[in-house]
């Protein structure tokens, strides 16, 4: 069949508007809706841009007409005809609603088969039957979009960091293998039998090195992989906006990522609630809120009542204070109307559920006077004392308060846990509102479950200077490191540090670590190396991209935001992998 020439596409499908009436256009896309009313077929033609209604009239081209209606749902056609208004009908659903084009030819470009599932946001298929026709879920508009605001934030990124001086390089993706931290995939050498590369799972060394190189300012949008155990929203490969800055600090981080994060959110019309941004210690977070990535789009924040309890009548509280459990309250505004009998039982079980272990309990009050309590547990304080927990909490009437007193770890995370769980059920946010804050100044090491001093974030960040004396001292937990968090509606989007460039508290670190001397030069040698040579000081940042865009667009899932993802499982539904190989390839890698 002779077919027209894809040259001579007029405009995508999404292009037309009003003032386009009366030209002669030719489209091509994919058949969408089609609808049947006798005397007029109308099809819905689909591209990346978007839809135009195309009209195929019986009293006009009756052969064309019954053409149409041999169309079948994703076949791929060129239709050539004329834009005009469609006056009183004009639809609001699309962005072309204002006109039509009526057809004077249809040419069949690809038949489709019947798809597995229709091709429309809000699709009722199940994840796994989209991963496994991914290029089908891809053509539902939500899903290019998608990738459209991906595509315009990967520009917007490279512009924002090219204007501000620095410069994009490509850092190996094999890597050399060194243990700890996350769990590489590894990459067997042929050549080099019984050797292998990792898979890098960030470009942290390669970046500390440009430095020592004088690159001065070096970004990357880096993929990533890490060989993780299946939970939650991750993917083992993925992409993060990657800098380093020579000649920085701290400060000199925050405000250039600040103006690129903001940039970014802009250009999608997207705004944060306050800027510049806030910046909250670690300590005042964990304190106000009970975790390091609080989302700030509302308040119910935490206070600490341990010299309270510990003076109360209350045992409960009283006997939690004395053994050193954390003591915390909380107070929901103008909420006593809100949290029925049945809500408060509902959430009592739930705290008592906690996937990080049962809390001991929830104690839950309303505030019915400035002198008085009914709940859970109001007889058990005396009037002075419930006078000074309303004021201690800076309750007023109506009010809901919440105590929750448990071993601090456990208390912090039930206690974030409901703030959100509140947040949700009392539905204080949506997802158009944005508030973003820098966490900084975390601690520098934590112990492991055998009791070992690990690096928080890595060995290489900088401690504070004025916590430098108590490193290898038993105060060593209490060392703050120049490390900083972005957080965007309570999801962590990025973070970095202040680089170590002085090879003597490098060294301190490694020794607060039990690093041995053996293990830097086989883990680190090459850096430190490197170090001997003139280093300038230096701090990085690297953002999630997944994570920005998913927020960007709001998806739940970055698996919504990434052409071709694999399952929680690492597995690639669509083309199978990761898949068995021969026993001869395997013996050519040394590996049987």
């Amino acid at each position: 069949m002779n077919f027209p020439s894809v040259r001579e596409r007029t405009c995508d499908c999404g292009a037309l508007r009003a003032g386009d009436a009366g030209k002669n256009v030719t489209l091509m896309g994919w058949v969408g809706r089609r609808r049947n009313l006798g005397g007029a077929i109308f099809v819905d033609l689909r591209d990346r841009g978007g839809v135009t209604q195309i009209t195929f009239m019986q009293d006009q081209l009756p052969e064309l007409h019954a053409q149409a209606e041999t169309l079948r749902a994703e076949d791929v056609i060129c239709i050539r005809g004329q834009v005009v208004s469609r006056g009183d009908n004009a639809s609001e659903r699309m962005s072309t609603g204002a006109i039509e084009v009526i057809a004077s030819e249809l040419h069949v470009i690809s038949r489709s088969e019947p798809v597995p599932f229709p091709i429309a946001d809000g699709t009722s298929a199940n994840v796994d039957t989209r991963l496994q026709y991914r290029y089908l879920d891809l053509r539902r508009p939500e899903m290019l979009r998608n990738l459209t605001v991906r595509a315009r934030t990967a520009r917007a990124v490279r512009d924002y960091l090219d204007a501000n001086g620095f410069m994009e390089v490509e850092t190996p993706y094999m890597v050399k293998y060194t243990p700890g931290g996350a769990r590489n995939f590894l990459v067997p050498s042929r050549i080099n039998k019984g050797q292998f590369y990792a898979l890098a799972e960030s470009p942290q060394i390669y970046k500390q090195l440009l430095m020592v190189a004088g690159a001065d300012r070096y970004f990357q949008i880096a993929r990533c992989f890490r060989d993780e155990d299946p939970r939650g929203d991750r993917q083992p490969e993925f992409t993060q906006i990657d800098l380093e800055i020579s000649f920085a600090d701290m400060e000199t981080v925050l405000r250039l990522v600040e103006g690129m994060v903001v940039a970014i959110w802009e250009q999608q019309d997207k705004y944060f609630q306050c800027s510049p941004l806030p910046r909250l210690e670690w300590s005042e977070a964990m304190e106000k809120y009970g975790t390091d990535k609080p989302d700030l789009r509302f308040g119910l924040e935490h206070v600490v009542l341990n010299d309270f309890a510990a003076a109360c009548g209350f045992t409960v509280l009283r006997d939690a204070a004395t053994r050193g459990d954390l003591v915390k309250g909380m107070r929901v505004p103008q909420s006593a109307e809100f949290f029925s009998r049945k809500k408060l039982d509902e959430l009592t079980e739930w705290v008592k559920r906690q996937e990080i272990g049962p809390a001991k309990g929830l104690v839950w009050l309303k505030v019915k006077s400035p002198t008085e309590l009914t709940g859970s547990a109001a007889k058990a304080f005396t009037p002075e004392e419930t006078a000074g927990l309303i004021v201690r909490l800076g309750a007023e009437v109506n009010d809901t308060l919440f105590i929750v007193a448990d071993e601090p770890k456990l208390t912090h995370k039930v206690m974030d846990n409901l703030r959100r769980e509140i947040a949700s059920q009392m539905k204080l946010t949506t997802p158009e509102q944005f508030a973003a804050e820098w966490v900084i100044h975390f601690p520098m090491f934590e112990k492991n479950d055998q009791g070992q001093w690990v690096s928080s974030h890595h060995p290489f960040t900088h401690p504070r200077p004025e916590d430098l004396d108590l490193l290898g001292t038993e105060r060593q937990g209490e060392v703050k490191a120049l490390a900083y968090d972005l957080v965007v509606n309570g999801n962590e989007v990025g973070g970095g540090s202040v680089r170590i460039f002085n090879p003597e508290i490098q060294q301190k670190v490694f020794d607060a670590l039990g690093i041995s001397r053996e293990d830097c030069k086989d883990k680190f040698g090459f850096l430190l190396e490197a170090f001997r040579f003139g280093v300038p000081p230096h701090a990085g940042f690297a953002a999630g991209l997944d994570r920005i865009i998913s927020l960007l667009c709001g998806q739940d899932s970055i698996r919504d935001v990434i052409a071709f993802p694999k399952t929680v499982t690492g597995v690639d539904r669509m083309t199978t992998a990761p898949t068995p190989v021969s026993r001869a390839q395997l013996t050519e890698l040394g590996l049987l």
